[in-house]
């Protein structure tokens, strides 16, 4: 939509071809169906957002800042506010009022809608891209430039069923391997499963392989049937992914990461302290969720029926390590339909990075998550389609 945009502004004649019954049905369901469109940091932090390729991006993300999606948006009559993380959002929480101003956007710039028509495969002629062919028809549309933007392999119900990556094959282009990414983790550990739908706020989750860290953040975290998920972890999966195809990794959580060893010893010994004659199982909820409790004393390996004001040093020291390195497996991702994005795509070696067209065949552009291109979350997969969707837009529309 932000291609068909771009190149419907340079006066020309655009046709945006979508196989599903209408448009923007990815964007629906981003952000739990409230779509975090961008993110309102300084542009040069986005960079630092971007987990593969960033470098890629320089000339789109300046070509089409995060500042310039907001103020489109807010030109096409969608409200915006920024909330936590500077995560960018529609004042009304309906990602539908995205969709609603972009696709009158395009409307209004002239851009011709067809829906429920699938393209079935580029038109090469020459070594150029001169058009595509569409299923059930035996002739090709004729155009000067043809621009693909057909997303990943993630959400196959929003139509991504990965045409994009054929597209490019077929033209001859590389394609990296794909993998689901920004999607939850399962894990061996039995305890977890009996945390199932405890979120926690403010922990901090390291991934290891081996004595190497491969990630490490501050945020939010969801104990599910099958393992983990929650904002920290499903960016976690995008720096984890490569290496966990090769085995399993280890995921460490502490649940109280604004203390040191010694300042949580101090607070247990406090508490302890208040319920001497408590015993152990009946003395620990003001450090954590009642979900958590038995969890936490079978991790410790103190005896649930013990008094407080008997537990030794090392015991404590014991609850100590199980609150600071709550240790589990990571054994994989859930598949592609968990996962916000998918990683991979088409090289980013064989596109121009300042006009999303291919080095090899003229005429060929390619926008969005086609590409080897993707981020943490927090509106920052989004900045990446708007921006390299307006730059093959403005590109092919010249």
């Amino acid at each position: 939509m932000m291609a068909a945009y771009a190149a419907a502004k340079r006066g020309q004649t655009v046709r945006l071809y979508e196989k599903n019954e209408k448009l923007g049905k990815k964007i629906f369901i981003t952000g739990k169906g409230r779509c975090n469109l961008t993110n309102g940091c300084e542009v040069e932090d986005l960079f630092a957002n971007v987990v593969t390729n960033e470098k890629f991006l320089y000339s789109a993300f300046y070509g089409l800042t995060n500042r310039d999606v907001m103020e489109l948006f807010e030109g096409w009559g969608c409200r915006l506010k920024v909330e936590r993380g500077n995560r960018v959002f529609p004042v009304s929480d309906k990602s539908s009022d995205v969709i609603a101003a972009i696709a009158g956007a395009i409307r209004r710039a002239g851009v011709e809608i067809h829906l429920n028509e699938e393209v079935s495969s580029l038109e090469l002629r020459g070594g150029r891209c001169v058009g595509v062919r569409m299923k059930g028809q035996k002739r090709p549309v004729e155009a000067d430039a043809v621009i693909v933007a057909t997303g990943g392999l993630s959400y196959p119900t929003t139509g991504s069923s990965g045409d994009g990556y054929r597209f490019a094959a077929e033209a001859g282009l590389a394609v990296t391997e794909c993998l689901p990414a920004l999607v939850p983790f399962e894990v061996l550990e039995d305890d977890a499963k009996e945390l199932q739908g405890l979120a926690l706020k403010n922990i901090e989750a390291t991934v290891y392989n081996g004595k190497k860290v491969l990630y490490r953040e501050f945020g939010e975290m969801l104990f599910t049937h099958f393992g983990v998920s929650g904002p920290v972890l499903l960016s976690a999966s995008s720096y984890a992914a490569k290496a966990l195809k090769k085995g399993p990794l280890s995921l460490s959580i502490d649940l109280k990461p604004a203390l040191s060893g010694e300042q949580l010893d101090a607070r247990i010994l406090r508490d302890f302290e208040e319920a001497k004659i408590k015993q152990f199982k009946n003395a620990l909820n003001h450090l954590y969720p009642q979900k958590m409790i038995p969890v936490i004393i079978a991790r410790s390996g103190i005896s649930p029926e013990k008094r407080v004001n008997e537990i030794t040093r090392e015991e404590r020291q014991a609850l100590v390590r199980a609150t600071k390195d709550f240790r589990l497996t990571l054994t994989g991702l859930r598949g592609y339909n968990e996962a916000i994005i998918t990683q991979g795509g088409v090289s980013v070696k064989e596109i121009d990075p300042s006009t999303m067209e291919s080095k090899k065949v003229p005429g060929l552009y390619f926008a969005g998550e086609v590409l080897d291109l993707d981020a943490v979350t927090g509106g920052f997969n989004l900045q990446i389609a708007w921006a390299t969707g307006y730059a093959a837009g403005m590109s092919a529309g010249e």
